[in-house]
């Protein structure tokens, strides 16, 4: 995804210090259905001042992550991008049967142009995107969802989700001065 749906910007000299946090996902994958927990608690602390961006990162043993992937894609060019995520995310399970239709009807649901979604699901015109995603992870030895990047520091959430939240807070702490 486009790492956010708003607009990028440079930052002013009178905004407020902020930090990135990248979050490789997989949209078939339990244990980040199970991190939005977190986001949204580090959505809730930070505000604006922690910008979440999404990196996909699909997995080969899930059949339609990659689908998923393209699909979240076009739901942010729709501005819809975290609503669909989220949505995608919260039906995990039922993705691993319905594939493409399932992708199709959560962009409905979430009020996409859901023929679009489908259309760019056929022509593929995310695929070079979510590649990049994919390969940059790789990159910086991304083997496994959820992982975090932050600070230029990586913390694999694909084992165990625990203490994590609390390392990504101590690392944004410092970056955004507030140590």
């Amino acid at each position: 995804m486009s790492p956010t749906d708003a607009p990028a910007g440079a930052t002013s000299p009178a905004s407020p210090p902020s930090a990135v946090l990248d979050v490789w996902c997989e949209l078939q994958c339990p244990d980040c259905r199970a991190a939005l927990d977190d986001l949204h608690a580090l959505r809730a602390r930070y505000g604006d001042a922690l910008e979440i961006r999404l990196r996909h990162f699909p997995l080969a043993k899930h059949q339609h992550a990659y689908a998923a992937a393209q699909a979240a894609e076009e739901a942010a060019v729709q501005g819809r991008g975290w609503p669909y995520v989220e949505a995608v995310l919260a039906r995990v399970a039922e993705l691993a049967e319905r594939g493409n239709d399932l992708l199709v009807e959560v962009a409905r649901e979430v009020g996409l142009d859901a023929d679009e979604v489908d259309t760019a699901l056929i022509d593929g015109r995310h695929l070079l995107a979510v590649d990049a995603d994919q390969a940059e992870g790789q990159a910086i030895g991304v083997t496994g969802t959820p992982t975090y990047e932050i600070g230029g520091q990586r913390l694999d959430g694909g084992k165990s989700q625990e203490g994590l939240r609390e390392r990504i807070v101590e690392i944004a702490d410092g970056l955004l001065g507030r140590g």
